[in-house]
């Protein structure tokens, strides 16, 4: 028999009596009120307030919530509207003393810190409806058993940027989710994260103005629309539940400006940090501003209940520099401008912004009924599936479906008994695909230098060395040179990570923003500074008494100033530099002399200057005029074989390995394939604009021609795309070490000896960080990595180590 309302409510005097403590008025009321309901055969929810308890009102009340699933209440709300005395794990034990009444549970994790939030992700929760707006999750990690949850409200934390392997897989009845003005903003592993929510059929990632849930705004609906074929829709199994706050619970809550307003006077008062690479909650005193008010400010210029707001409305970055691998500036700010949407609403979360955003969710989860509040009709889920096999690369080498690797194994094992006749890529490429396609989250591993027992480093200062410049070796699998910010060139071992060979910079401080190996003479390179300086270096000789290197022999050239770029020829005879003006420079490498300057060649300066890798007269300029030119060594270059023209300044060109192609990269994302024989365009890979005028865009291929990489130096991601279609297949999002912090790619190359693996330059906002080379590994995934690590501390940034 169920314990009335009225004998509860006793038994909480008693307990109260017991513990020395006058029974709290606002559990009192919470009783009666319960009760009031309970007499007219209404459902007698039980409502408190966690603001309105203290201390001492903990022990009689968890005694009574130890007991309530035995009551005659119905349900048990606990709510949070500002502060609250009781301290974070009195409040867990609080919500874990419930178990099947548990309805909704509204709180502010601000109050209670980080271990507040993971005793929540680790451990649980009975309730079905979960509100944690403005929570301090920077990676989510709901593991624990969520098993009666429906609702799931994350709004505002500004902080989440992913979420942990195995989150949400104990929500098995999870209908609604709500991230808007989060960083989340990778599509791919988003995706992987919801789909394992197998009940998940409202899903928002921004708001529209009238909506406070998941639901379809009323707004959508046009006059011939059935609201009650919405309705029947849209059932959530749970009777006088909705996904949020009904209009009944909306006085337990502030308005939305004095919301606001308490979260960002609390949050000025933290001081809790966590700086750890892997920290899964943020209370850094840096943490992002929302800015919610502000949006109120645009009047009510509504479609269909969802604004179409300014362009300009993502937190400023930093403005750089022209260079070819520029660097952010910790002195000029300016904002990203994204460009309008015509249906653009309220809150969005970055990956909002990502091109073709809805039809990529509407085609990945086709039980999905509501998106974004707008709901998701037949024919937008048909062209939905168009436009994404049109756009998206499910799988690498257009494999369809996820082959397992032991099968994959097998089926070569059979092919090389004659059974089978496919080509020798065939499973290669089906191995790679199966692993891309389980790696959605890759390994990103920071270079982290040592030095070799026969290296000597006459530094003496401990600093960290900065790179760069980067290229891989031509031949070599392990090795890799480093040009640095001071003027050093480093050989080092990328797979040891040993420092092989030491260049210290020559004279007065520079920058190297060129390098280049030869090809027949791979112990030979050309590196070229900012301040002019031309180098060639043998790193190769050794002392034959000693065993010791020598320090490489080299060559100085004539200067060219203000360098930005170098390259050799396919017969490492000739090479060529650029830098910050319309002329070319071509050297002879064996008589170290300056053949010629070729003047005016662009109208801007040329950014950089590339060769092709098997025809040794023929070099592409790409110039910050809008185009690509091709030239003739063997024509006299006075006149260009053809010229490109594209819609911003070209940032760099390069040739595909077969020089059948020309990738040409203009600013702020405008990525071109073009035919090497006439400049035509051959592929648009339709990546979205930011807006920046600064937002400098570089693109390299990997795997051979067969696919491209792609970053900017206003962005955290690196986008792979297949070269011959153009779909993409991955977003790849660098992650900092601190929390907090933001990474931009400044370099990139695809790895010339491994499929899918490349490495980043990564710069990061604050002055203090050194840039990092972050070596990126598409076939293995980021938690198998650490687990194959046991644990062991990833070392982080270009140290000087066992010097």
């Amino acid at each position: 028999m169920s314990i009335d309302i009225r004998t509860l409510k006793d038994r909480y005097i008693d307990s109260c009596n017991a513990c020395e403590t006058v029974p709290n008025k606002a559990v009192l009321s919470a009783f009666f009120k319960a009760e009031i309901k309970k007499s007219n055969n209404e459902e007698s929810t039980f409502v408190i307030f966690l603001d309105d308890l203290k201390s001492i009102d903990f022990h009689p009340l968890y005694n009574i919530f130890l007991q309530i699933d035995l009551s005659e209440i119905d349900t048990v709300d606990i709510l949070q509207k500002s502060s609250c005395s009781l301290d974070a794990d009195s409040v867990l034990l609080l919500l874990h003393a419930i178990n099947q009444k548990l309805r909704l549970v509204d709180l502010q994790d601000r109050t209670f810190g980080k271990d507040f939030l993971m005793g929540i992700s680790l451990g649980g929760l009975s309730c079905q409806i979960l509100n944690l707006k403005f929570s301090h999750f920077r990676k989510i990690n709901m593991i624990g058993k969520f098993l009666q949850i429906r609702t799931l409200n994350l709004d505002f934390s500004a902080s989440l940027t992913n979420f942990g392997k195995d989150c949400f897989s104990h929500m098995p009845n999870l209908k609604s989710l709500s991230l808007c003005e989060t960083k989340v903003s990778n599509l791919w592993t988003t995706s992987a994260s919801l789909a394992k929510l197998p009940s998940l059929i409202e899903l928002r990632f921004q708001s529209c103005l009238c909506c406070d849930d998941t639901r379809v705004c009323p707004r959508s609906f046009g006059p011939k629309d059935n609201e009650s074929t919405s309705s029947t829709l849209l059932d959530h199994g749970i009777e006088k539940i909705t996904p949020f706050l009904t209009t009944e619970d909306t006085s337990l809550f502030s308005n939305l400006e004095d919301e606001l307003f308490n979260y960002n006077t609390v949050h000025e008062t933290v001081s809790e940090s966590d700086e750890s690479t892997d920290s899964e909650v943020d209370f850094s005193n840096t943490h992002p501003g929302i800015k919610l008010l502000e949006d109120f400010t645009y009047g009510p210029s509504a479609w269909n209940g969802l604004l179409d707001l300014p362009n300009e409305i993502f937190p400023t970055t930093w403005g750089l520099e022209e260079t070819e691998e520029s660097f952010p500036s910790s002195s000029i700010s300016r904002p990203i401008s994204i460009p309008r949407k015509k249906h653009l609403s309220y809150h969005p979360s970055p990956i909002c912004y990502e091109k073709h955003y809805r039809e990529y969710l509407i085609s990945s989860f086709p039980n999905l009924k509501v998106l974004d509040n707008i709901p998701i009709k037949k024919t937008e889920k048909e062209k939905a599936s168009i436009i994404y096999s049109q756009k998206f690369e499910h799988l690498p080498y257009k494999r369809t479906n996820k082959e397992n690797v032991v099968t994959i194994l097998q089926n070569r094992e059979i092919k090389q008994k004659g059974i089978y006749g496919k080509s020798q890529y065939s499973y290669p490429r089906s191995l790679d695909a199966s692993k891309v396609g389980c790696a959605v989250l890759p390994c990103l591993h920071p270079l982290s230098l040592s030095c070799s027992n026969n290296v000597i480093i006459q530094r003496g200062d401990g600093r960290k060395f900065r790179p760069r410049q980067f290229e891989y070796h031509p031949n070599n699998p392990s090795l890799m040179v480093i040009g640095t910010l001071d003027g050093e060139v480093v050989v080092v071992n990328h797979e040891s990570e040993k420092i092989v060979r030491y260049i210290p910079s020559h004279g007065e401080m520079n920058s190297v923003l060129g390098l280049c190996w030869l090809k027949k003479y791979p112990s030979k390179l050309i590196s070229g500074s900012d301040n002019g300086l031309l180098k060639l270096y043998d790193i190769q000789h050794s002392d034959s008494d000693s065993g010791f290197p020598r320090t490489p022999e080299s060559n100085s050239f004539d200067e060219f100033d203000q360098l930005t770029s170098v390259h050799v020829n396919s017969s490492d005879e000739l090479f060529l530099a650029s830098g910050y003006s319309k002329h070319v420079a071509l050297y002879d490498i064996n008589t170290r002399k300056r053949l010629q300057v070729f003047t005016d060649m662009h109208q801007e300066h040329i950014n950089v200057v590339k060769f092709a890798n098997h025809s040794p007269s023929m070099f592409a300029t790409s110039s910050f005029d809008h185009d690509v030119k091709m030239w003739d060594l063997r024509q006299k270059p006075i006149h260009p074989c053809y010229t490109s023209s594209s819609g911003r300044g070209n940032v760099m060109v390069c040739f595909s390995h077969d020089d059948h192609y020309l990738l040409a990269s203009a600013v702020d994302n405008e990525v071109k394939q073009l035919l090497a024989v006439d400049g035509r365009v051959h592929l648009d890979f339709d990546i979205a604009p930011t807006g920046s005028s600064q937002n400098y865009t570089r693109s390299y291929y990997m795997n051979g021609r067969d696919y491209i990489l792609s970053g900017s130096c206003d962005e955290h991601v690196v986008r792979i795309c297949c070269a011959q279609t153009g779909r993409r297949l991955r977003d790849i999002s660098l992650e900092g070490k601190s929390s907090g912090s933001s990474m931009f790619v400044q370099s990139l190359r695809g790895d010339p000896f491994r499929d899918f693996n490349l490495s980043v330059l990564a710069a990061y906002l604050s002055p203090s960080s050194s840039p990092e080379i972050v070596k990126v590994n598409m076939l293995t995934s980021k938690d198998a990595e650490k687990e194959l690590l046991d644990d062991e501390p990833m070392r982080v940034g270009i140290g000087m180590g066992g010097a």
